[in-house]
């Protein structure tokens, strides 16, 4: 009884894991703390021990050369919103709007409220040029639209198209291509 029980229950995780496999990944989700974490201004990482602070008067490739460490300050990077799109399509999917929920959230905090973002729009080589341009800025634009529902300040939010000029995998027509990401805007 023991085995029948043990072997049912392999049966179904095998059967889910193909399911899974035949659909694709898991969706990945975040919480709203990951990415407050992600976009924090100003926060550095710890210097690894032994490490002392020394100036070099040069350039980053002399100093490096004459066995300085060389840490150059970088802004948060982009980040990936896990907004996916269908083909042709710029209708958010219901996992997508878990992830912008929490995204809403981050943005609503006091870290973050006062920060612009760029949300930036993306499609697949399928189709012609222009009208990816467009799709990727319908996309970007739905973004912003569901975070604005979900009371985020849209005046803090820039919606830009890229269409299909910045794949993120190697296989222009993947649909791994079809996204939103978001990043600080740069100050001007």
């Amino acid at each position: 009884m023991r085995k029948q029980s043990a072997f049912k229950v392999f049966v179904a995780l095998a059967g889910s894991m193909v399911l899974t496999m035949a659909t694709g990944a898991m969706a990945q989700t975040y919480k709203a703390d990951d990415i407050v974490k992600h976009f924090q201004p100003g926060v550095v990482a710890p210097k690894p021990a032994g490490v002392t602070r020394g100036l070099c008067i040069g350039t980053e490739a002399e100093c490096a050369k004459a066995g300085h460490a060389v840490e150059v300050a970088k802004p948060p990077s982009a980040f990936d919103l896990v907004v996916k799109f269908k083909y042709n399509s710029d209708v958010l999917e219901p996992e997508a709007k878990g992830n912008l929920d929490e995204f809403a959230k981050a943005l609503k905090t006091p870290q973050l409220s006062s920060q612009t973002f760029m949300v930036e729009g993306h499609t697949d080589a399928a189709g012609n040029p222009s009208y990816n341009m467009s799709l990727s800025e319908r996309r970007a634009e739905a973004v912003v639209r569901y975070l604005g529902e979900k009371g985020v300040n849209t005046g803090k939010l820039v919606a830009k198209g890229y269409g299909q000029s910045q794949p993120v995998v190697a296989d222009p027509f993947s649909g791994d291509n079809r996204r939103v990401e978001t990043r600080l805007r740069a100050a001007n």
